[in-house]
């Protein structure tokens, strides 16, 4: 398989960027903190993040809300909120929603 030179150019480029973007806050000498407002920022992060992604792919198919109760997806979504708020754990919460939707996707098709 032969790369186009333009595209190890670019593929080059990028690590470069992203090494850089990464390692600009150990780069600098002297320490510094973040800003308050930015602090506060951060703290709604993983709930803005739930909201964007994982709710839209809970709910919706092709763009439409589900219109049926068979899909897997609404279960393991109901069984992983339960086990999150009754162990604030990530991976109780993934390993438990994988739990509930594996069997009804893949054993009864949903």
């Amino acid at each position: 398989m032969e790369i186009d030179p333009y595209t190890l150019v670019v593929i080059l480029g990028l690590a470069c960027v992203t090494v850089l973007a990464r390692s600009f806050f150990m780069i600098s000498r002297t320490s510094w903190e973040l800003p308050n407002w930015a602090l506060r920022g951060l703290q709604y992060a993983p709930i803005a993040a739930l909201a964007a992604v994982v709710l839209p792919e809970a709910v919706m198919t092709q763009g439409h809300l589900v219109s049926t109760w068979q899909d897997a997806r609404l279960y393991a979504a109901v069984a992983g909120a339960i086990a999150y708020f009754w162990r604030k754990d990530v991976l109780i919460t993934i390993v438990v929603g994988m739990a509930v939707f594996m069997p009804l996707h893949l054993g009864l098709g949903w």
